[in-house]
């Protein structure tokens, strides 16, 4: 899986996550339905770009870094699958 994420880098001010998997189970061990589940709009940072450029031509950082947690819009994104595992 590492070969895959090192050749699917990011550019600018892009950042490449992965969600976290749904719950399977309830605290108290009841099984749940796929349809029941919900999104999951939580997920961590593999990899990011080296930043945006302002006016002047500096790059902006960005702020998260590989390994942060971050929380993800609804509808936001772009599903990208690599060596089957959807990030």
């Amino acid at each position: 899986m590492a070969s895959a994420i090192k050749r699917f880098l990011p550019l600018f001010d892009r950042v490449l996550v992965e969600r976290f998997a749904p719950e399977l189970k309830t605290k108290g061990g009841i099984m749940l339905p796929e349809k029941s589940q919900g999104k999951i709009l939580q997920a961590t940072v593999v990899a990011t770009g080296k930043g945006a450029r302002d006016q002047q031509g500096n790059i902006i950082p960005p702020s998260v870094k590989p390994g942060d947690e971050v929380l993800l819009p609804e509808y936001g994104g772009t599903k990208v699958v690599l060596e089957d595992k959807v990030l």
